[in-house]
């Protein structure tokens, strides 16, 4: 992502740049303005342009600044330790006779370091910022400053020092180590591109609109959320993520951006899950519960309706998600304008039992033996717990599309919105007894919960599943549908994560929905 603010990095940075040359200034190597009056006008040009676009980003691009955590801080120290090579190159050149010899020296390494560790320096930099615009700005200035630099050496008549033995087995070092650290930068600079690309593909003017990422105050935790909108008078939606505990507004971005035109549109990490667990401690994020859920979705529906003077707002809610939103509609209609259940929870026995029917069909179809499978099930009937619950899936999977999260997982990465947060509630949930001890409540309210008491909604309801939908099986979906008058749609060759799987499809859907009720 790109934020735009006050660069006290790029402060320091164009200090410790402009600080030297203007000491050079009154210690100019002799004969150095004859050099200067030849040189070329289009690398001189090339050159100011390169200083001005540099000086100007690196103030106002405030994601230079330091960030401990980042993923990224090694280009930021890689950066600045360029900028110290920078000014002992100085120092070494105040101390020297001051000859164009000492002015087009190398240092630690570095050819014309003068001209050559600035622009490294500022590379680097656009590097761990994540902005392509640095990093093609610091590329113009290298072509002028460097190529000026190269110029001057050469008319001087200064050569490097003659090859020994001693320096080709340097210079070959230097190869063996450059090799891997091209391929590192290149391949950065690529998914920096995809990163930037994806984000200014759907800019959203601040002064009308609103893209933000931040925490909020919501029952006396810091909480995670992402608002997104080109108009902030706007309805607004509030998407509620599945799981129990799986966040995704780092990836939202792939179906909010055919949203936000007409909505505002605002993912929330959940109690005890994403940046929200990062930002708290293991007392906050022990209060976990779905009650405490109903809670806070009411807490942050409040602050959104306050922050955006509006009676009432939408509701979207995934998987899990769509157990806590259909429960919170049911109970305050008076707070909400429509709500919309993309892959609907409705009971797990009912879902589990679709699910297993439909696969012994296909199963017996198939000519195949069913033995293992039919006693799973009755396994399941005696004892429908959560574990053989997964027990019956798993032979059911055999028959039935797995779903292909490899479009999620690639807008995952190529996300604007993925932090080192994100990576780092990745990394605390690999163990199950982690995730065992976050969500163990909320399973238990997944396998408790039955949608089918809930008959009667006050607002427009409409459902969203992929024909292939069998975790929150679509028949049961469309069952429920028509128990209370709700509208819905199954999309073709879509599983149960409809809005990654078809992101298109699922934004259209949506909006065309919404026309008729907002």
């Amino acid at each position: 992502m790109i934020n735009f603010g006050f660069s006290y990095v790029g402060l320091i940075y164009l200090a410790m740049l402009f600080i030297p040359n203007i000491i050079w200034a009154k210690n100019k190597p002799e004969g150095y303005e004859e050099y200067a009056k030849n040189e070329n006008k289009i690398l001189l040009a090339i050159e100011r342009a390169g200083e001005v676009i540099i000086s100007c980003l690196v103030l106002v691009i405030s994601d230079t600044n330091i960030r401990p955590t980042s993923w990224w801080i090694g280009w930021l120290i890689a950066s600045f330790l360029c900028m110290v090579l920078y000014e002992f190159y100085w120092l070494r050149y105040f101390k020297s006779k001051k000859t164009m010899a000492d002015m087009y020296s190398s240092f630690a390494g570095f050819p014309v370091a003068g001209a050559t560790l600035p622009v490294i320096a500022f590379f680097l930099l656009g590097i761990y910022a994540s902005n392509l615009f640095i990093i093609i700005a610091s590329l113009i200035l290298g072509i002028g400053h460097i190529g000026i630099h190269l110029m001057h050496r050469s008319e001087a008549g200064i050569d490097p020092k003659k090859k020994t033995t001693i320096r080709a087995l340097l210079g070959l070092v230097q190869i063996v180590i450059a090799i891997p650290l091209v391929i590192v930068t290149a391949t950065s600079i690529f998914y920096i591109a995809k990163r930037n690309i994806n984000y200014l593909s759907n800019f959203i003017n601040p002064f009308k609109g609103v893209n933000e990422q931040t925490y909020v105050e919501i029952n006396g935790m810091k909480q995670f959320i992402s608002i997104r909108g080109k108009n902030k008078d706007n309805p607004v939606i509030l998407y509620l993520h599945g799981g129990p505990l799986s966040p995704d507004s780092y990836v939202t971005y792939l179906y909010s951006d055919d949203l936000i035109d007409d909505y505002t549109f605002v993912c929330w990490d959940q109690r005890g899950c994403g940046r929200t667990y990062v930002a708290n401690d293991d007392k906050s994020n022990s209060t976990v519960s779905f009650e405490q859920a109903m809670d806070d979705v009411d807490a942050l529906t409040d602050y959104l309706r306050e922050r955006f003077g509006q009676e009432k707002i939408i509701i979207i809610g995934h998987s899990y998600g769509s157990i806590l939103g259909a429960r919170y509609v049911y109970d305050h209609p008076e707070k909400v304008t429509a709500y919309i259940g993309v892959g609907q929870f409705v009971s797990d026995r009912l879902s589990t039992i679709s699910e297993y029917e439909d696969a012994l069909r296909l199963a017996e179809e198939a000519g195949d033996d069913t033995t293992g499978m039919k006693m799973a099930y009755e396994t399941y009937l005696n004892d429908p717990s959560y574990f053989n619950s997964n027990e019956l899936s798993a032979y059911a999977l055999q028959y039935h599309p797995y779903p292909d999260y490899s479009q999620v997982i690639l807008g995952a990465i190529e996300s604007p919105y993925l932090g080192t947060d994100d990576l780092i509630w990745f990394m605390s949930t690999m163990s199950e007894e982690e995730v065992e001890k976050l969500q163990g409540s909320l399973i238990d309210t997944c396998m408790e919960t039955d949608l089918t008491t809930q008959t009667s909604y006050e607002v427009p309801v409409f459902f969203i599943s992929g024909e292939y939908d069998w975790a929150c099986s679509h028949e049961v979906m469309i069952e429920y549908a028509d128990m209370i008058g709700a509208t819905y749609v199954l999309v073709p060759e879509a599983n149960h994560n409809v809005q990654g799987d078809h992101p298109k499809e699922f934004a259209a859907d949506v909006k065309a929905f919404l026309k008729t009720v907002c």
